[in-house]
């Protein structure tokens, strides 16, 4: 349906939908959720698919945020190991000498 009405001027679109009883909203509405995905629209949901979409949004904002602060950790901990091996190539083990 979507691809079918993509080339087509509003006029054309107003009388596909009219054949095919369908109005030009719909039409627009399943355009727009064909281009942005597998994200639904929060305006197609209703409010319990919408509550619950936005609790997963929150969730995977959560993660993110946790799995970039673990990344910066693992960075500095790299970075210490780099510079503790650095300083015992330069002074030698602890407790030799």
């Amino acid at each position: 349906m979507v691809i079918e009405t993509a080339a087509l001027n509003e006029q054309e679109l107003s009388e596909y939908c009219r054949e095919n009883g369908l109005y030009v909203e719909q039409v627009k509405r399943w355009k727009e959720s064909a281009i942005a995905g597998n994200e639904p629209s929060e305006h197609l949901l209703n409010k319990a698919e919408r509550h619950e979409w936005q609790k997963d949004k929150k969730k995977l904002c959560q993660l993110q945020k946790e799995l970039n602060r673990k990344e910066k950790a693992l960075a500095e901990a790299a970075a210490l190991l780099v510079l503790e091996k650095k300083a015992q190539a330069i002074w030698g083990e602890p407790g030799e000498g």
